[in-house]
């Protein structure tokens, strides 16, 4: 929904027009991408945004992100525009300068909030990617598993688990699907890899129905 200044409403259901159709079968024209606006110290970090983005550039596919320069977030933007791919940034006002948004993307959207960001990041994607970053990546792709377990998408969702950063996180999942607090009927439905090189193809079989999941993570999980 949008108000009359042709503004999305920060109190639309991001997901209300989304439940159907399915995406399985669709094409992949947009990956949505959350990371770190630091480097992190692993320099495996900053490889595997620059080869995402160089991968996601030769498969046609365009990236959604949050917009700045710096970090993960400016290394897969860059990276995805000087292989000739398309970016859209999306980027809250208030983070504008501290995140130093990239002028470079071929889209920059300048929102109110954190809420409209959100909302046009999950409208834009045809996926979601998770690389290495901070608790707002953790935010953002708990939110994406959230929404996913309640069936209010079914849009693939890959945790790029580099030099095994997100294991902590794949540890707690673990520990609360041990505790009956991820039963089922309430599965989360997520693909893990480990090598960058591997997301794009992984997202593309996801969304054609093709990707099976591990049956080791759903043993675990």
């Amino acid at each position: 929904m949008q108000d009359n200044a042709g503004r999305p409403k920060a109190d639309a259901d991001p997901t209300a027009s989304t439940t159907k159709p399915s995406t399985a079968g669709a094409r992949v024209s947009s990956i949505c991408v959350y990371c770190g606006s630091g480097p992190g110290l692993n320099p495996a970090y900053v490889a595997a945004a620059r080869t995402l983005g160089e991968s996601m550039a030769a498969n046609g596919i365009g990236l959604v992100y949050g917009g700045g320069s710096l970090g993960l977030m400016g290394e897969v933007a860059r990276a995805t525009l000087a292989a000739g791919g398309k970016v859209t940034g999306i980027i809250p006002a208030f983070l504008s300068q501290r995140e130093k948004m990239l002028r470079e993307a071929d889209e920059l959207i300048v929102t109110d909030d954190m809420h409209q960001r959100k909302m046009l990041m999950f409208q834009r994607s045809d996926a979601f990617v998770a690389l290495p970053g901070g608790i707002g990546t953790l935010e953002e792709l708990v939110e994406q598993l959230t929404w996913s377990q309640l069936g209010r998408h079914d849009k693939p969702i890959v945790l790029a688990n580099i030099d095994g950063f997100w294991s902590p996180f794949l540890h707690l999942l673990a520990h609360m699907k041990g505790d009956a607090f991820i039963r089922p009927g309430l599965d989360i439905r997520f693909v893990v890899v480990d090598r960058a090189d591997q997301i794009v193809p992984t997202v593309v079989a996801a969304a054609s129905g093709t990707q099976q999941a591990d049956p080791a993570l759903i043993a675990k999980f």
